[in-house]
């Protein structure tokens, strides 16, 4: 983990780095690197949120397959489940696919953490309303809190037993969040925040590229 801290603290110096080049005024020039530190990190991660994203719409489209299945064997418990597991396998889809995406990202937050708490010169800074990017903020707190709630609840299916189980995890986990980041420094708290938003807008420019193609595939068939 030490090697982790480490090359997150080379990586953000490195980019703050360049960023001074551009802008002279330090307080900008920290928070532009974390918002620039944050994007980097996103699209790294990109694949692998893409393929949590679309597992996430496709346990929405099997739900009332998979509830069929489940009244079909509801005398067995254990076929049912079966079942209900095959088809989710043939369909790509996975029943926690809405909560993986901020599982990945623990780690990072993490290294983050160590990050900022590092970080001597980021104390006394202020960004936007914050006023000392090295100590808590309360609209942040809260902010990490609503993101979180809102950017899980766009992956997760909306319906069936799967779907109140992946409810009330991203529920305690936005509960969470805001507790914690009462405490954190906001430099940490602001990476949070603004991961939240782009993996938000990240899911609706998916689910609407996807939805494209259906269309354009259902409109080819009908020609056929």
């Amino acid at each position: 983990m030490s090697y982790l801290n480490n090359a997150f603290v080379q990586f953000f110096e490195l980019i703050h780095k360049e960023v001074t080049v551009v802008f002279v005024n330090q307080d900008f020039a920290y928070g532009i690197s974390i918002i620039l530190v944050t994007l980097i990190i996103r699209l790294i991660l990109f694949p692998l949120s893409l393929k949590q994203t679309r597992s996430s719409f496709a346990m929405t489209a099997v739900q009332p397959e998979a509830k069929k299945l489940q009244d079909k064997y509801k005398n067995d418990p254990q076929k049912a489940q079966a079942e209900v597991m095959k088809l989710y396998k043939e369909k790509g889809a996975s029943p926690f696919s809405g909560c993986l995406p901020m599982l990945i990202q623990w780690p990072i937050f993490i290294a983050l953490y160590y990050v900022f708490n590092n970080l001597t010169g980021i104390s006394g800074v202020s960004f936007l309303w914050i006023k000392d990017l090295a100590k808590a903020d309360i609209i942040l707190a809260i902010l990490s809190g609503i993101t979180t709630y809102y950017s899980g609840m766009l992956m997760m299916p909306s319906t069936g037993d799967q779907a109140k189980q992946t409810q009330i995890m991203n529920a305690s986990m936005s509960i969470f969040m805001v507790f914690i980041s009462w405490k954190l420094r906001s430099a940490l708290v602001m990476y949070w925040v603004i991961n939240n938003l782009v993996q938000v807008g990240q899911t609706m420019l998916i689910k609407k590229w996807d939805a494209k193609k259906k269309e354009a595939k259902k409109n080819e068939v009908q020609k056929a």
